[in-house]
């Protein structure tokens, strides 16, 4: 009940707000968000608190309560609808030189303090029961992402260690190659992943980690998908059959989803979804709808990149337009079931498979005790 009375305040202000004529498409989506969480993929808050100009690192500074600097505050993520959040914990590839799990450890503890400063809005989820309880409750169910394979410090103790924290993805690397994975953006070394790599991607499994691929490079997709045994997301990238750019998932990975389970979250980067001076709704409507084609509506979902982003699409400029673009799809024929397997049932099948996987995985296999070689294989 509290749900839905809040949803309708929310449709209520976005109807005035946006001169949206109470129609059939309004009414859709009132139902969809209702009844599923809008869950994003990626929103760099935190880093974004960490590195304010104001008051770096001050979460009592950086008040949420009030309209921020960036794309996310209370009253604009209530105004968006949303749900669930994936707050991303990003650190730096130059953090390596500092320790990476350090910095990693202090990102962490900034998601969370942020997330404990506002109880009536926030709680953190660690698993899909909590994301239905909170989503439930009327507050945004709140899990953490790393960003970056590098802040294991090549540690499965590491790995396990953040799991324990609320970590419930990792990205295996960011733009730059780590000892064991390849990135998007730089010239191959290991030619995917080292065998370390493939050791990593099966503990993730057996934690329920979920394993995500944006920022790698298409030969570690492949093998990611030949070695995963749940299903593996890419948590803000969009389509390279509509913009080639190498932080795109390519046509032939996207036909390999199905047989996975995966979901790609589809970005709001302008320069990731159009080459074009100026990015728009219709182009990230443009890059969902070709996910859909090439792989089926039950492998894509929404991952923004609000926070993590300079500039924005015109019509998603920050976490209170998601609205726009339900209405956008409901308007090119999209029904209720698709609507609601975008706004967050794909993810959340996922994150339930990542689960059942791990139980069956923990009941028949221990911890893996394999370390880095010097040899960097």
């Amino acid at each position: 009940m509290l749900r839905q009375l809040i949803i309708c305040g929310i449709i209520l202000f976005t109807v005035v707000r946006s001169g949206y004529a109470q129609d059939e498409h309004l009414q859709k989506v009132q139902r969809v968000l209702s009844s599923v969480p809008l869950f994003d993929g990626h929103n760099d808050l935190p880093w974004l608190v960490t590195n304010d100009l104001d008051a770096p690192g001050d979460v009592s500074r950086y008040d949420l309560r009030s309209t921020t600097i960036g794309h996310t505050d209370i009253k604009r993520l209530r105004d968006g609808m949303v749900g669930a959040q994936f707050w991303s914990v990003y650190v730096p590839m130059e953090a390596v030189e500092e320790g990476a799990a350090k910095v990693q450890l202090e990102q962490i503890d900034i998601a969370r303090r942020i997330i404990r400063r506002y109880p009536d809005v926030f709680e953190q989820a660690y698993s899909i029961s909590d994301v239905n309880r909170i989503f439930g409750s009327g507050k945004v169910a709140s899990v953490l992402g790393m960003e970056g394979g590098h802040a294991i410090e090549n540690s499965l103790g590491a790995l396990r260690s953040f799991f324990d924290l609320g970590v419930r993805y990792m990205t295996l690397t960011h733009n730059g190659h780590n000892d064991w994975a390849d990135a998007c953006c730089e010239d191959s070394v290991h030619g995917g992943l080292t065998p370390f790599g493939i050791e990593v991607v099966g503990e993730m499994n057996r934690l329920g980690m979920l394993v995500d691929l944006s920022h790698t490079s298409p030969e570690t997709m492949d093998q990611v998908l030949d070695a995963v045994t749940a299903p593996v997301i890419f948590s803000h990238s969009s389509a390279r059959g509509i913009t080639e750019h190498p932080r795109n998932v390519p046509d032939r990975i996207l036909k390999r989803l199905p047989e996975n389970g995966g979901v790609v979250m589809v970005t709001f980067v302008p320069n990731f979804i159009s080459q074009a001076p100026r990015a728009t709704l219709d182009d990230v409507v443009k890059h969902i709808e070709h996910v859909v084609d090439v792989a089926g509506i039950d492998h894509v979902g929404i991952g923004s990149d609000f926070d993590g982003i300079d500039s924005t699409p015109v019509g998603l400029e920050d976490v209170s337009t998601f609205p726009a673009l339900f209405l956008e799809l409901s308007r090119r024929g999209w029904t209720e079931e698709q609507l609601m397997k975008l706004a967050g049932q794909n993810i959340l099948r996922v994150w339930d498979k990542a689960e059942v996987r791990a139980s069956q995985i923990q009941r028949e296999t221990e911890p893996s005790t394999a370390t880095l070689r010097k040899s960097g294989k």
